[in-house]
C-alpha cells in the first residue's frame, strides 16, 4: 500500500514547540497566566524527568489509568523506553512498542518533558497499522490523541494553547 503523506507534521511540531516555549518561559519568570488568543490562561506546571527510568514509570503510569485503559486498547501493550543517539528528535518504533529520547547532553534535556512523551504516547496509542494507514502519523486522530493526554494530564489550559497555536482536532463525538 502507498504510504499516506504526513501534511500534519511540521503544524504539530511547531504548535508544540511554541507551547513547550511558554512553560519554559512560565517556570523561568513564575509567572504562570499569559494571554492566550484573547483569554488569560493560568499555565501548569509540566512535569520533568531526571532519568530514563524516570521516564519509564511515568508512562507505565500513565498506561495504568483506568480512563486511557478504557479509552484506547493499545493502552494493554507495554512500552519500552530507550535512550537514542543523537540530540535531534524523539520517536516512537511501533513494531517494538519503543520511545527512544535523546538523553542529557551539554546540560540539556529538551525531550525529558512531559509534553515530548505524551506526544510519543499519542503515537504508540494509535490503533490503526502503520500499512493499512488511513491519514499521517500526525493526523486528526493522532492529534485528538494527543490533545486529550495534554488536557488530562498536564491540564485543559495547556491543550488550549496547543490548539490557539496552530494544532487542531476533530470535532465530533468523544471529545
Amino acid at each position: 500500500m502507498t504510504k499516506v503523506r504526513d501534511t500534519r507534521r511540521t503544524a504539530v511540531y511547531e504548535a508544540e514547540s511554541i507551547v513547550r516555549k511558554m512553560l519554559d518561559r512560565a517556570d523561568e519568570r513564575g509567572l504562570r497566566t499569559v494571554e492566550v488568543a484573547g483569554s488569560h490562561v493560568t499555565l501548569p506546571v509540566e512535569r520533568r524527568f531526571a532519568s530514563i527510568a524516570s521516564v519509564q514509570d511515568y508512562i507505565d503510569a500513565v498506561l495504568g489509568l483506568d480512563w486511557v485503559i478504557m479509552r484506547w486498547e493499545r493502552a494493554a501493550v507495554p512500552v519500552r523506553v530507550r535512550a537514542r543517539a543523537g540530540n535531534a528528535a524523539a520517536h516512537y518504533e511501533r513494531d517494538c512498542a519503543t520511545i527512544a529520547l535523546p538523553e542529557h547532553r551539554a546540560n540539556t534535556a529538551w525531550a525529558f518533558r512531559e509534553m515530548v512523551v505524551l506526544h510519543e504516547l499519542a503515537h504508540h496509542l494509535d490503533p490503526q497499522n502503520p500499512d493499512d494507514a488511513t491519514e499521517g502519523a500526525h493526523g486528526p486522530a493522532f492529534v485528538d490523541r494527543f490533545l486529550v493526554l495534554v488536557g488530562e494530564i498536564i491540564g485543559p489550559e495547556a491543550a488550549f494553547a496547543l490548539q490557539a497555536t496552530g494544532i487542531t482536532a476533530p470535532a465530533g463525538p468523544g471529545r
